[in-house]
């Protein structure tokens, strides 16, 4: 756990995971903070470097030094990528949390790889329940006078907060433990942010997102509790209509709090979604079905990459069939440049360096370093022609799936379908990076602009 300034401004940001993991941001809601993710983390930290954020004003970090905006929140955010290193990371948001999610992406589409939305707020109108009973309540918590004594009938037999929060948050049936449900409680008292939680409430009604969802263009899974009782499922109408790429699920059993109520299957949601290795692993499977096993995780994760997060489970399980899994050494060499380029490899554990030739000690200039979902070689894969790079694994070691030419000629004589989707998948690959690597060069030229300005004013 750190204190880091982004962009002028203090934060908390809880870290777990693979320091050299792709990278996976995680957003609360309203009246929250990164607690919220406590029943996803164990799952997500297997394969992504998690970053929980506490957003200014709320959980352990400082209040925020202007006043807060859905639209400055995504600002943070995406200055929170940048501090990552990464040029891209998967999108986590629960709530308030789902909205700058959405916000982020529509504003830096480049820097989300994919979007995981919990309950989000999507028009910024809360319930009526909300907007009824609670909204008179934040509005005295504004004023530093009221917002004491609402602190301290917390604290008597006085206190109301319970009968306002319960059928609010959670289901009738929900299964969630006493020590969660106070965490939750504590996390939306929390004394001294009652300007900021009022701040918010109206920030979410200005940053209305009805009519912009049509633009957005990344992998999102949506997931939604069917009693929600602070965001309403009249925004989850809004989604199927607007945006009918996200992969829509709604939640029995679960208000505003899926991934406490019913842990368990928003888990495997979450899990399928984004190609997360299952929690009984390879060791539990015998002998005989070890293969399989390998197999059908292969499989799994391969809905997170980049050659096959658009096919089928039956079309990834085919795939991965196909596929030679390895595992290399920490700077042990993969693939050598200007050698016939007839495999392509995927990253589905640490990292693969991408490097001119260099000597046999593996000193070449890294010219960019491939993570878990994303793929190499896949040019000379198409073209036949020979590598322009060496590949080497990472200061981890890497786990790395390879398909052959030869193999890849297979599959598409097999199952055209298939084979169409996988070369649509490449060029989409290839074709993102080249955007990745424009909008780098723009972002340069457009710091080298601003200093030569600023040198021009100093002469």
């Amino acid at each position: 756990m750190s204190l880091v300034t982004i962009n002028g401004q203090q934060i908390h940001i809880t870290e777990e995971g693979p320091a050299h993991g792709p990278v996976a941001v995680l957003i609360h809601g309203w009246s929250s903070s990164s607690h919220t993710w406590k029943p996803l983390i164990p799952q997500l930290r297997r394969r992504f470097r998690c970053l929980a954020v506490d957003l200014p004003g709320f959980g352990n970090s400082p209040a925020p030094r202007e006043r807060p905006s859905i639209e400055g929140y995504a600002e943070l955010i995406a200055g929170v990528i940048r501090w990552s290193g990464e040029d891209a990371a998967v999108v986590l948001g629960h709530s308030m949390g789902g909205m700058i999610g959405i916000t982020l992406t529509l504003s830096y589409p480049l820097l989300v790889e994919r979007l995981v939305l919990l309950n989000p707020a999507i028009s910024g109108r809360l319930s009526t329940f909300v907007n009824t009973l609670v909204a008179p309540h934040i509005m005295f918590e504004r004023f530093d006078a009221t917002g004491r004594l609402l602190s301290f009938l917390e604290q008597t037999p006085l206190d109301y907060s319970d009968r306002l929060l319960k059928p609010i948050a959670f289901a009738e049936r929900a299964e969630i433990s006493s020590e969660d449900y106070e965490r939750i409680r504590a996390d939306a008292r929390r004394p001294g942010q009652g300007r900021t939680r009022a701040q918010c409430f109206w920030a979410m009604r200005r940053a209305d997102l009805r009519g912009r969802l049509a633009a957005l263009e990344v992998p999102a899974l949506v997931l939604w509790g069917a009693e929600d009782n602070t965001v309403p499922l009249r925004d989850a109408g809004t989604v199927a209509a607007e945006w009918p790429e996200a992969d829509l699920r709604i939640i029995p059993n679960a208000g505003h709090w899926p991934q406490f109520e019913q842990a368990a299957l928003t888990r495997r949601y979450v899990a399928n979604f984004l190609g997360l290795p299952r929690s009984e692993g390879l060791a539990a499977a015998p002998e005989g079905e070890r293969e399989l096993a390998m197999v059908r995780q292969a499989a799994e994760f391969l809905a997170n990459c980049e050659v096959g997060n658009t096919l089928t489970l039956p079309q990834r399980m085919v795939l991965a069939s196909q596929v030679r899994i390895a595992a290399y050494e920490p700077g042990e060499l993969i693939a050598r440049a200007y050698e016939p380029g007839d495999e392509m490899f995927i990253v589905q554990l640490g990292q693969l360096l991408v490097q001119l030739d260099g000597d046999e000690d593996g000193d070449g200039l890294v010219l960019t370093t491939l993570k878990a979902g994303q793929v190499a070689g896949e040019m000379a894969l198409i073209d036949g022609g020979v590598r322009s790079a060496s590949l080497r694994a990472g200061p981890s070691g890497a786990l790395v799936l390879s398909l052959h030419r030869e193999k890849l000629q297979a599959l598409k004589e097999d199952d055209p379908e298939l084979g169409m989707l996988l070369m649509q998948n490449l060029a989409v690959s290839l074709g993102k990076r080249l955007r990745i690597e424009t909008w780098k060069r723009y972002q340069i030229e457009k710091l080298q602009e601003t200093v030569g300005k600023v040198e021009r004013v100093l002469a």
